[in-house]
This record gives C-alpha cells, structure tokens and sequence, in this order.
C-alpha cells in the first residue's frame, strides 16, 4: 500500500449537487428552496431558536444549577488532621466519628497539608502523590 495508491471508502465522496442549472438537472426554477418565503431568499435564516418573535422555549423555562454527584460524597482531609487522631488505623467510619466528614461521604481523599509525625495505616482511603510520600515516610501504610 502506497499513499497513491490510496482511495476513499465506495460511497463515502458525493458530488456536489449543482441548483439552478435549468429544468433537466431536477434543481432548476427555485434550486430546492420551494416558493417565496424568508427560506427561499439569500441571506433569509434565523438564528438557532428563533420562534418568529414569540418568547423562545429556551428563555421561558427556568434556569436549574448543576452540582456534582461526586462532589456531594467526596471529601479531603489534611495530614494535620489525620495526626491529632489517637487510632492508628484510619477508615472513613473514624473519620465520621470524629466528625472530619459528614455522614453521607462515600469517598475521602487525604491532602498534603501540614505534617504527620506518627505511623498511620489508612484503609479504603486514597491520599495524593504528596501525602503518600509523607505517610511513607513516617513508617505508615496504606491498604486501598
């Protein structure tokens, strides 16, 4: 196979339909457009939307916010929070006890911000690159 040798697929290039080249062509008189009307001229097109002046369907419906679903069960917490704990072992329902996340957290990701001075062992709990590194270097695990 040699670039030209290449071909498009049979069927994928049409040519171009040629309007208003007279009668026998099948497009001649109005070249597809019908009779009179905005359509038919050049230049004559509305907007996307647009319904003839009345109030459109997209401004007369109420506008509705977006919140995230995987903001609503996610949460952080800091290694400076994880070091006042007095357990070693760390899962969510610890941290739901101490109040760090509230009850409807699904998922808690561990920030690196401040500084763990102990072993922790964090299960179903994923930190950060920068909080991993620090946790491992205080002679912690993490079991995910």
């Amino acid at each position: 196979m040699n670039l030209n040798t290449l071909k498009p697929a049979l069927g994928e290039k049409t040519n171009r339909k040629r309007v208003g080249r007279g009668m026998g062509s099948g497009m001649g008189k109005t070249s597809g457009r019908g009779h009179k009307g905005q359509k038919s001229r050049s230049g004559g097109f509305t907007k996307i939307g647009f319904e003839g002046g009345q109030m459109p369907l997209q401004r007369r419906l109420p506008k509705v916010g977006f919140s995230s679903r995987v903001s609503i069960i996610t949460s952080q917490v800091t290694l400076s929070q994880l070091d006042k704990l007095t357990e070693t072992d760390i899962n969510i329902d610890v941290l739901k006890k101490h109040n760090l996340v509230t009850k409807n957290i699904l998922r808690v990701k561990v920030m690196l911000s401040g500084e763990i001075n102990r072993a922790i062992n964090l299960v179903g709990i994923k930190p950060t690159k920068g909080a991993r590194a620090a946790i491992e270097a205080a002679k912690g695990t993490i079991s995910e």
